[in-house]
C-alpha cells in the first residue's frame, strides 16, 4: 500500500518542484526552453499512453476476445478524447499556447489571463490523476497486466510533464506582481488535483476493474486529447525551431525506456 502512495504522490512532487522555480528565477523561461520543455512533456505523455495504458489494455483482452482484444482500447481512447473535449468546451480556461483574444472560451473573456492559465493547468491534470490511479487500481488487485516498474515509470513520466507546467503557473503570476509564497501556492494547487483524483479512483477500484481496459484507453485518449490540443502547438508557437521537436523524441524515448527496461 506505500507504494500505492508514493507512486500517486509522484507526479503532485513534479508540479510542486516546478512551481518553486518562482524562487530561483527572476523571468520567465526563455522561448527556447519553454519550447523545449513543452516539447518533452508531449513526447512523454504520448509514450505513456502507449506503452503505460493502452499496450496493457489491449494484452489484458488477448486471451477473452483474441483478435478482437483492440476493441476495448478502441472504445476507450474514444471516449477519452470526446470527454476532453467535453471538458474543453464547457470548462471556462485559457488554451496555454495563446496570447489572442481568439484562444480564449467563450464564456470567460471577464477572468484574468491568470486565473484561466491556472484553471488550463487544473484541466490538464485531471486525465494525468485518472491514468495513474487507473494504473495503482490495476496493480492492486493484480487484475491488469500492468508491473509495478511499469506504473512507477508511468508516474516517473507524468513528473517529469508537470515539471514545467507548475512554471507556467507560478512565474507568470510572480511577473505580474503576486509575491512568490503565494505564486508558489497557486503552482502547487494547480497539481492537487492528481493525487485526489487518482486516491478516488483506486477507492472505486473494485467497481472499475471489470472495465480496466476501457479504463486504461480511456485516460491514455484524455492523455492524448492534452498532447494535440495544447502541447503541440505551444511547442510550434512562433518562428520555426527544431528545438520542440527533438525535445518531444527525447521524452517519447526516456519514457519508452522506463517503461520497457523498468517492467
Amino acid at each position: 500500500m506505500k507504494e500505492v502512495f508514493y507512486g500517486i504522490l509522484i507526479p503532485f512532487l513534479g508540479t510542486s518542484l516546478g512551481s518553486a522555480c518562482v524562487f530561483l528565477m527572476k523571468k520567465e523561461f526563455h522561448l527556447t526552453v519553454q519550447r523545449a520543455l513543452t516539447g518533452f512533456a508531449a513526447g512523454v505523455m504520448t509514450a505513456a499512453s502507449i506503452w503505460s495504458l493502452l499496450i496493457p489494455a489491449i494484452e489484458q483482452e488477448k486471451e477473452a476476445m483474441g483478435k478482437w482484444a483492440f476493441f476495448p482500447a478502441s472504445v476507450g481512447f474514444m471516449a477519452g478524447i470526446f470527454f476532453l473535449l467535453g471538458l474543453d468546451e464547457w470548462i471556462p480556461h485559457l488554451h496555454m499556447h495563446s496570447d489572442k483574444p481568439e484562444g480564449i472560451h467563450k464564456h470567460t473573456r471577464k477572468l484574468s489571463r491568470n486565473t484561466m492559465m491556472l484553471l488550463a493547468v487544473t484541466l490538464h491534470n485531471i486525465p494525468e490523476g485518472m491514468a495513474v490511479g487507473i494504473v495503482y487500481a490495476g496493480l492492486l488487485y493484480r487484475n491488469a497486466r500492468i508491473s509495478s516498474a511499469g506504473a512507477m515509470a508511468l508516474a516517473i513520466g507524468i513528473a517529469i510533464q508537470n515539471f514545467p507546467e507548475g512554471a507556467i503557473i507560478s512565474m507568470p503570476l510572480k511577473a505580474h506582481g503576486m509575491k512568490q509564497g503565494k505564486a508558489f501556492c497557486m503552482g502547487v494547487l494547480s497539481g492537487a488535483v492528481e493525487p485526489v483524483g487518482a486516491w478516488l479512483t483506486i477507492c472505486g477500484a473494485s467497481l472499475i476493474i471489470p472495465a480496466m481496459p476501457y479504463l486504461l484507453s480511456f485516460a491514455a485518449g484524455a492523455m492524448i486529447y492534452v498532447v494535440v490540443e495544447e502541447l503541440i502547438p505551444e511547442m510550434s508557437e512562433g518562428k520555426h525551431s527544431n528545438v520542440g521537436t527533438i525535445a518531444f523524441a527525447s521524452g517519447f524515448v526516456i519514457m519508452m525506456i522506463l517503461d520497457v527496461a523498468l517492467s
